[in-house]
């Protein structure tokens, strides 16, 4: 008979290697921006789920998409500057 493991010993008994690796955590500090104006154009789509979006809202997610475009090509070109290692 095999024994039934719970879900929290399964989950503590990895809990020291699923730490992020500080290579990852860099990445993520340098994606932020990027994630951010994400949140912020998911964020304008949403308010306009339950209605037509009026000429304003429509403002707010066209800000909000070129937001994240330019977070996208700033990130993009931060690592043609050599900023990335």
């Amino acid at each position: 008979m095999n024994p039934i493991v719970t879900v929290q010993e399964a989950v503590t008994a990895f809990a020291d290697w699923i730490e992020p690796t500080d290579a990852e955590l860099d990445a993520i500090d340098r994606e932020m921006p990027v994630i951010l104006a994400d949140v912020d154009l998911l964020d304008a789509h949403i308010a306009t789920l339950d209605r037509t979006p009026s000429e304003l809202d429509q403002r707010r997610i066209r800000r909000a998409r070129r937001r994240a475009l330019a977070a996208r090509v700033d990130l993009v070109n931060s690592f043609g500057a050599g900023v990335v290692a």
